[in-house]
């Protein structure tokens, strides 16, 4: 803003606007919802094709079964870690499912199921968690950016990928996943305002499952809702319930046709509940207590889904049990990949650190290599000297 002086009024000043400056649009379109919107439980729900109901809670099945079998390895020593989303997955599964092959999915460290759900494989996409090997599948050949760790790191990327497709005219569109604690960090802040200034076809996901590890959400923002933060940034914000995958579906629809036809940045906020603990190696008794998660149990994503469907007899007490099996034979798939240990070789520590080894990586790459050589050497020279004591006994 510039401060010139009022000359109708001695020593009074006041501001006015740089020539340039304009509002791009008026804040009123830009607000979310009051509450969070639903589909389930309204007369919304008669409109929704009936086959897209039936996939939407045979995924809601599989991925309610991965996330208590994926916990279930961590205490048989099979993942490292692993950080679940029981409660969250009509969010995980919406997203994945409203992606077209050529878009990119950019998840957070507990989006895995995202990934499954967009179609990489279940070892691959468990690789990082399970300590095993860098990302674990191929970024490139999935369009399934690696899974960010670092919270919002992620984000600026998702928004430089979406602008590059764009000045290359590329009909893709980015959808970046964080969490609420995400939105406490800098690069949140960086990557919706880039996209906003930038148009770039890119939408936000934010699930505000209540707590960044143990801080509550009322610890991190005073805002109405998180998707409140979009009207700074001049890019429209919805506010939904997170654990209705039909108005999940709907929506981030709404928004990725938005991205694709030039309408720039959209931020979802879906509210929603972690049923588990942080990860595997969390408490969260010590800053939650069972009556809070409890009373969400009643709000189950894929137990109201279910009870939606047969009420409306879009699907019968067969189709539950034949999900439920589909689902019991993905996780024994799983569990079997996850039962054989992975093939790793030493040096393989040095592959993807940069496209081309620098030479100190390549002179500890011929160090490593040389020490393994002698290693082999001794151990068959040992294995040679028993051999002939026991020609000689």
């Amino acid at each position: 803003m510039t401060v010139v002086e009022d000359q109708g009024h001695e020593g009074a000043h006041r501001t006015l606007p740089p020539p340039d400056w304009r509002t791009r649009v008026e804040p009123g379109p830009l607000l979310p919802e009051s509450e969070p919107y639903r589909v389930l439980g309204t007369k919304a729900v008669e409109r929704v094709d009936p086959a897209l109901l039936r996939r939407l809670y045979a995924e809601l099945v599989r991925g309610r079964r991965f996330n208590t079998q994926a916990t279930a390895l961590t205490r048989q020593g099979r993942l490292a870690v692993y950080p679940s989303t029981t409660g969250q997955e009509a969010a995980e599964i919406a997203a994945a499912l409203v992606l077209e092959e050529r878009d990119w999915l950019f998840p957070s460290y507990r989006d895995t199921l995202a990934v499954i759900a967009r179609g990489v494989d279940p070892l691959e996409a468990l690789t990082l968690l399970r300590g095993d090997r860098h990302t674990g599948y191929d970024p490139l050949a999935t369009r399934v950016a690696p899974l960010s760790t670092p919270l919002a790191t992620h984000l600026p990327h998702a928004v430089g990928l979406a602008h590059a497709a764009r000045l290359r005219g590329d009909d893709v569109v980015a959808l970046a996943m964080c969490g609420d604690g995400g939105t406490s960090e800098g690069d949140f802040h960086e990557a919706l305002n880039f996209a906003a200034v930038w148009q770039a076809p890119v939408v936000f996901l934010v699930q505000n499952n209540g707590y960044a590890i143990s801080v509550p959400l009322a610890k991190q923002s005073a805002a109405p809702s998180l998707a409140h933060k979009a009207v700074g940034y001049g890019l429209p914000g919805r506010l939904i319930d997170g654990n209705d995958v039909v108005a999940m579906h709907e929506v981030l629809s709404e928004a990725m046709d938005r991205a694709r036809a030039g309408g720039g940045p959209t931020l979802v906020e879906a509210v929603t509940y972690r049923m588990e603990a942080h990860t595997n190696a969390d408490d969260a008794t010590r800053y939650r207590a069972a009556e809070e998660v409890e009373a969400w149990r009643a709000h189950d994503p894929v137990k109201i889904m279910e009870r939606e469907l047969l009420e409306r007899g879009v699907i019968d007490e067969a189709a539950v049990a034949v999900a439920g099996e589909r689902a019991e034979e993905f996780a024994a798939g799983l569990r079997a990949a996850l039962n054989e240990d992975a093939p790793l070789h030493p040096e393989r520590l040095f592959d993807h650190v940069f496209a081309e080894r620098t030479p100190q990586l390549a002179e500890q790459a011929e160090l490593l290599r040389a020490e393994m050589e002698a290693e082999a050497e001794a151990v068959a020279g040992n294995a040679g000297t028993a051999t002939g004591a026991g020609n000689e006994r």
